[in-house]
């Protein structure tokens, strides 16, 4: 006969693994329901018309949101090419000067940029880059989109460099392999899918930012590829639309909101896969 003590932990072992998943699924449940929501309002605006064609004007019925996808890969593209290397450096300083002064108040500086809200960054932005430039320009929403970004990229990099076994680079050095050497060829590639995986997740944080697209891109209802003059995104379509007393836009926004999603889910799979698949064992 089983002791009724180990019996009753047991029951309360089940009690709590029940009571975790339901906290589980529970706090899944807002993003379902969002999800859920967005699917069934914007399904019915996505055609190949929806994708290809530009905004028609205002009264005229129809019209896609091609512009704002083209725009948005450019924007966020280039802020990502400004931001991950130089990200994934000052990642890869802080992880090996960690000891130093100066890594201590790079450390807190990008700490506390972290925590700036995007509509401050994008003032910032306006401030350094439209006026000098003295005009809105896609370039500037990718600036402000890579000050963003690049925060978010150096703490992922440091925090994955540090999982990497400090043997590794004991070993390398051991046997005569320059110091820039043993980083770049040893150290880095071990916590090379952590820091992919940092990158993606940096890029899907800021693809659906306005705030500061407002005072820098501004948006564009033609196609525009030009960095130096102003171009649309998803995110100011979205803001325009939904703003707009005209419920065929409305619509059009509903769409736009759901190709964003799609974006940022498939991002986010990414990174899982990258995370799962391409993962050095030590």
């Amino acid at each position: 006969m089983a002791d009724p003590q180990i019996k009753w932990r047991k029951i309360k072992n089940d009690l709590f693994k029940g009571l975790v998943v339901f906290l589980s699924l529970l706090a899944t449940l807002p993003l379902l329901l969002i999800l859920f929501y967005i699917l069934r309002q914007g399904f019915s605006s996505i055609n190949w018309s929806f994708l290809t064609n530009l905004p028609k004007p205002v009264g005229e019925s129809g019209g896609g949101i091609s512009n704002a996808i083209v725009g948005t890969l450019i924007i966020v593209g280039t802020a990502a090419v400004m931001a991950i290397p130089l990200g994934v450096l000052a990642g890869i300083y802080l992880n090996e000067q960690r000891n130093s002064k100066v890594a201590r108040y790079c450390d807190l500086a990008i700490d506390v940029l972290q925590g700036i809200p995007s509509i401050v960054i994008g003032i910032i932005i306006y401030e350094w880059v439209v006026r000098t430039m003295g005009g809105f320009s896609a370039f500037s929403g990718s600036a402000a989109l890579a000050l963003m970004m690049l925060p978010f990229i150096a703490k992922t990099t440091q925090e994955t460099l540090k999982l990497v076994p400090n043997h590794l680079k004991e070993a390398s050095l051991a046997l005569g392999v320059p110091y820039y050497k043993t980083v770049l060829k040893v150290i880095v590639p071990a916590g090379l899918s952590g820091i992919l995986s940092g990158a993606i997740l940096g890029i899907a944080r800021v693809i659906g930012e306005t705030a500061p697209l407002l005072f820098t891109a501004f948006g564009n209802p033609f196609m525009s590829t030009e960095l130096s003059k102003p171009m649309s995104s998803l995110p100011l379509v979205i803001f325009n639309y939904a703003t707009s007393p005209y419920e065929d836009w409305h619509q059009l926004a509903w769409g736009a909101s759901l190709i964003l999603i799609l974006i940022v889910l498939t991002l986010n799979m990414i990174t899982k896969f990258i995370e799962s698949r391409w993962k050095i064992q030590f």
